[in-house]
Formats: structure tokens, sequence, C-alpha cells
């Protein structure tokens, strides 16, 4: 029996799909979830949940790097290892990665808009070094919004509206950090592409589900989850397929977009497994993990048309509170009894599907209700 290592933030989805293919599974990561611990021969994770303590909050506590440090005991064992978000293919041997090894340039939102400027359509991207510089260039576009948002990263957080920010902002901002973007209004979609470096195929278009205040988001553009399949109008299956082509990923692999009327903007590539697992293994009845070992390793599997709809939403704290005990069915990422949340960190995920939309949301919305009836404001 193969050893497989999953090392990221959140290593659960891919934890068990890995198990259900019948490997041994070892996972680094941050939450460290009781449904985690089911699905992994062992695990090691940042946080410590630990019953009556808080879980604090991941902004302050996850340090890059230290997730990768966690995982290097079991690198010698690993037949291979798949790298998540919040994790970097390049601290781990080469030959042992299945997927991409190098993503410096794509993960690099400003290297990644520089190298596809010209192919596709992009909103408007700049490098600045003070709001000054910020101000002047958005004064030239007095008919547009700007944002500015984390050179790196995932998951939408840490982005900020320019026009928030003020000349005393430049005492606590690191404009190194951050790329001033045009703001664009539309809907939030993302495509799941499996390649093998010189051929792609789009397995599904989700819509994405980002900043709901309903699900106890406090950042305006936090990835809240996903809804499984969007109806593609507008190639956004064809134009990710070209983009992971002209970047020669492998595996699995995450296109970002924005559809604003009908102009599709390219947001982002993420060049791994995505959010969107559970969503595309509900709606397409496969594994996604096996179809991305397949592809990094140079075949790409059939895939059948999405015969079912995925809702996929990710619960956070509206208030400081205790956690019940959260043992039914469609909830996932489960924190420990009794541990205390932090207003704003992430509870728990739930995820459903039907062959009727309107049913998957209700359910999935259901869920969530039942999720924050287990929740208790601690002082």
């Amino acid at each position: 029996m193969e050893n497989a290592l999953v090392v990221g933030i959140n290593t659960r989805s891919v934890a068990c799909s890995l198990k259900k293919l019948g490997f041994n599974v070892y996972s680094a990561d941050y939450f460290g979830t009781i449904d985690l611990q089911e699905c992994t021969h062992n695990y090691l994770s940042i946080l410590s949940q630990k019953p009556h303590h808080s879980c604090g909050h991941f902004t302050l506590n996850y340090k890059s790097g230290s997730i990768d440090d966690l995982a290097a005991q079991w690198v010698d064992d690993a037949d291979f290892i798949i790298c998540l978000a919040g994790s970097s293919p390049l601290n781990f041997p080469q030959k042992k990665i299945l997927g991409n090894k190098d993503i410096g340039d794509v993960e690099n939102k400003y290297k990644l808009y520089r190298k596809l400027k010209n192919h596709f359509q992009l909103p408007r991207t700049y490098c600045v070094a003070d709001i000054e510089e910020a101000d002047e260039i958005s004064g030239n576009y007095p008919e547009k919004e700007f944002i500015l948002k984390p050179i790196s990263g995932s998951g939408g957080y840490g982005i900020k509206e320019l026009k928030m920010l003020d000349e005393k902002s430049d005492l606590i901002f690191d404009f190194s950090e951050f790329i001033l973007q045009e703001r664009l209004n539309g809907q939030n979609i993302s495509s799941s592409v499996l390649s093998t470096g010189s051929k792609s195929h789009t397995v599904l278009t989700s819509q994405q589900i980002i900043g709901d205040t309903d699900l106890g988001q406090k950042e305006p553009y936090g990835y809240c989850g996903n809804i499984t399949p969007f109806i593609d109008d507008n190639n956004a299956a064809g134009i990710a397929e070209e983009i992971i082509n002209h970047l020669s990923l492998v595996g699995s692999n995450g296109v970002d977009f924005i559809l604003q009327d009908d102009d599709l903007f390219l947001i982002e590539v993420n060049p791994r497994i995505q959010g969107t697992i559970e969503c595309a293994e509900a709606s397409l009845g496969l594994n996604m993990v096996e179809a991305h070992l397949e592809a990094s390793r140079g075949t790409l599997i059939d895939v059948p048309p999405p015969n079912r709809f995925a809702v996929k939403m990710i619960v956070h704290a509206r208030k400081r509170s205790q956690v019940g005990r959260m043992n039914f069915e469609g909830v996932y990422d489960i924190p420990a009894e009794n541990v205390i949340i932090e207003e704003g960190e992430p509870v728990a995920t739930v995820v459903s599907s039907s062959e009727v939309l309107e049913d998957a949301i209700y359910s999935a919305q259901q869920m969530v209700s039942k999720v924050y009836s287990l929740l208790k404001v601690h002082p």
C-alpha cells in the first residue's frame, strides 16, 4: 500500500478521497478537524483544538512555511506528496510531488498578470509604492473602482477597498505585498481543469459564494463555497483550458473569472486541487483526487458530464462561540466538541447535492442553520 502525504491549510477533503482510493494517508495541515483524523494514518496540525479553549485567529496563528515544516518528518516515507493551498512544492523533493512543482509565477498575482495580459482579458493591475501612487492611478480612471489585493495567497482574504484607505495607511500598510487592481462587478465563477501539461480538459465550472454575511463571513471578498455546475454560456471552460495550456500546468487546477455583463475576466489561477473538490465529486460522481493523480502522471481520465447539482457552504462564527457536538450527515471540517471559535473564523463546512438545484440550496441552508443552532455565544 502506497503512502500519500497531503500538505496544506485544510487537507480533509483530499485526505478522505485518498483514503477511499486505498492509500495510507499522512497529513500536515492547520485545522486538524475531527473528520480529518478519521481519514488519516497519522496527522499533525498547527491548531490544537482543546475543549473550552479558543482556536484563535487564523491570520495571527498561521505562518508561511509552518505547515511544510510539520510535514518534513514524513517526507522520506511518502511515495508521493500533494501540496494544497498554504504549502509550497519547492519545500519538498521534486520527484515526489504529484502536481505542479514550480508555481511562483502563478501564485504571484503580478507576475501572472504580466505573463497573461497580452493573451487574455484581465482587470487593470499595477504595482504601487504608496497610497499617493495608488490614488494617482485610480484618478486616471474616475469611472472605475480599485482594490488592493495581496500579491500572493488565496481565499479572497486581506483585500482592501482603495477608497477606504488614506495617507495614514502608509504607517500600517506594506504596499510591496499588494497589487492595485481594477474592481469588477459580476458573477464569480471558477473552472476546474485537468491537464497533462500538453493537453487539458475542463471538467466543471462553478459559481463561487463570496463574502456571504449570512455565512458569517467578515471578509467582503472571502471565499464561502460553491454551487455546481454553473451554466457556462461564455466559454469559460474553453478559455480556462487555453490558460492552463499556456502556463503548462499539470494535474487539477482552478481558473477564477468574473463574468461582468458578457465579458469574462481572468482573476486568478490556482495551480492545485481546489476548494470545489466536494462539489465536483458530488456533481460528477468521481474521485477528483484520482483524476488529479492520473493527470499529473500524463493521463486524462474520462469525465462524465455533471448529473447532479451540489452546494458547498463554509459556516463562520457570527459571534465568539462554543461548539456543540456536530455529528449529523452533510457536515464536514468538524471542530472538536466544546472548543471556542472566534468571531469570523470558520466553524464547519456543509455540502448538499440533488438533481434539483433549489433542493440542493435549501438542504445546504437547513444544515447551515443546524450548525448555528449548535453554537453557544461565549463571552
